[in-house]
């Protein structure tokens, strides 16, 4: 059929159009400094999405020096004319974008990369940081008035970075919404045991030093990669599940508090594996390290990290993470109850399952224990705001929330609820509104009172 000039006039002013709006949605722009959490606007950045972490990292406990080069693999989000990274503190000698050298600028913990073409949006593309210097945890009223990130032990290091601390020893876009797989490398002196995430794929010494590669396959956060060194008794093998383990002890904790850590682990993974879904990991595990100057453990994804703290509840909290927390992951921040309450109602539910105590009885003790007037009831544990991110109420009024909502919708529907929850988000990120409305779907109630009065209204909620 053939048009006419009017006809074709109009078809080329559309094309044109359409030109010009296809070339201004790919005009390149700078990616943002943060992903916008309102708890750490400036963590994580914009514009590009993680898929791959190559850590290659020497560490002298002697000096404290550390020496890395990271490789990150990703995908632009849209057309990138420049993006950032978060690296804390240490230097940096040289950026790589796709094999050609990039300039770089700093804003305190904030790298601004300029590679020397623009970077087409749905391009994946690679960055490789080279850097150095001495590491130093963080501090502050945001993990229990402790420091947290790379602390110094005394035969090696203790890393466990919740919430904002990976960036202290790699270049990352350090927050949980950003997960990717990893491969860990670390050579430290010979004598020292390096232990990371995932499964162990080599070790060897050479010339005085051990090098070892761990490599994580299952999408993680940013907060749960470690690279703990130190001396340490490795037990490995399988729980009687089948799960691959690997725990690592020091030796100056042996036997200590007389728990066996190895078979809690085993016991705990296995039980959890019926209770919430399938274990999402390829190995348990544990590493139980003498830094009493921590005052708290971390879920680091498939081997949880022990300091001082090292008990019986604190494991079977410390691996309910692996499914809340590590394979569920928070969207933001202010989500964090979906990580805390639920290890912490996960400490009650293995009372109940040693026989010793109830979940309800455990719900009563911790509703019971604190008066009206407790500052504990100002928290709303669904917002808790960043320097009250960890308080009591997160963990505690969190777990009462699933409590009461276990005894609205009943043990059937509750105890079908949790695994679903952790099959639908599964190595994925999810918030609040996410659950309560797989809660409303599953027991096919209305349920906003219930979360609107124990998750975001301050006071005692009436019983």
């Amino acid at each position: 059929m053939a048009l006419s000039r009017s006809a074709r006039l109009g078809a080329l002013a559309t094309a044109a159009a359409s030109f010009l709006v296809i070339a201004a949605s790919a005009a390149p722009a700078p990616g943002a400094p943060g992903i916008g959490d309102p708890y750490f606007p400036r963590l994580g950045n914009g514009g590009f999405d993680v898929r791959h972490y190559d850590l290659d990292v020497a560490y002298d406990p002697g000096t404290g020096r550390l020496d890395g080069r990271t490789t990150l693999t990703a995908r632009a989000t849209r057309t990138l004319s420049s993006f950032d990274l978060d690296l804390q503190r240490l230097e940096i000698t040289r950026i790589v974008v796709d094999g050609r050298r990039a300039d770089f600028t700093r804003d305190g913990d904030e790298v601004t990369v300029t590679p020397r073409h623009r970077l087409r949006e749905g391009r994946g593309f690679t960055v490789t940081v080279t850097y150095g210097g001495v590491p130093e945890p963080l501090g502050g009223p945001i993990v229990f008035g402790s420091e947290y990130g790379w602390m110094k032990t005394a035969d090696g290091v203790f890393v466990a970075c919740e919430p904002n601390a990976a960036s202290t020893w790699f270049p990352s876009s350090d927050h949980p919404a950003d997960k990717a797989t990893y491969d860990i490398r670390i050579k430290a002196p010979a004598g020292l045991t390096a232990v990371s995430n995932g499964r162990l794929v080599s070790t060897y010494d050479r010339n005085g030093s051990t090098y070892t590669h761990w490599r994580e396959s299952r999408p993680m956060a940013t907060y749960l990669a470690t690279a703990t060194i130190g001396k340490f008794d490795v037990r490995t093998g399988r729980t009687p599940g089948g799960i691959p383990i690997y725990v690592a002890v020091d030796p100056v904790l042996k036997g200590g508090n007389g728990v066996d850590v190895y078979a809690v682990t085993a016991a705990a993974t296995d039980y959890w594996s019926q209770v919430f879904g399938p274990y999402p990991f390829e190995e348990t595990g544990a590493i139980v390290d003498d830094m009493p100057e921590a005052g708290f453990s971390l879920e680091v994804q498939s081997k949880p990290a022990y300091s001082a703290v090292r008990s019986e509840s604190t494991i079977v909290h410390e691996l309910a993470h692996q499914w809340f927390g590590d394979s569920v992951s928070v969207a933001q921040w202010k989500d964090i109850w979906l990580n805390e309450g639920f290890a912490s109602y996960a400490q009650w539910l293995w009372a109940e399952h040693q026989g010793t105590r109830s979940a309800h009885d455990s719900f009563l003790a911790a509703y019971n224990g604190r008066p009206a007037d407790s500052p504990f009831w100002q928290i709303a544990p669904g917002d808790p705001q960043r320097d009250t991110m960890f308080a009591s109420a997160v963990y505690q009024r969190g777990a009462m929330t699933l409590q009461v909502l276990r005894e609205r919708i009943g043990d059937t529907t509750f105890f079908r609820l949790l695994p679903a929850w952790t099959k639908l988000h599964r190595y994925g990120n999810a918030d609040t509104d996410d659950f309560v409305r797989l809660a409303e779907h599953v027991s096919g109630q209305q349920l906003d009172d219930l979360f609107g009065t124990w998750l975001f209204t301050p006071g005692k909620p009436a019983l």
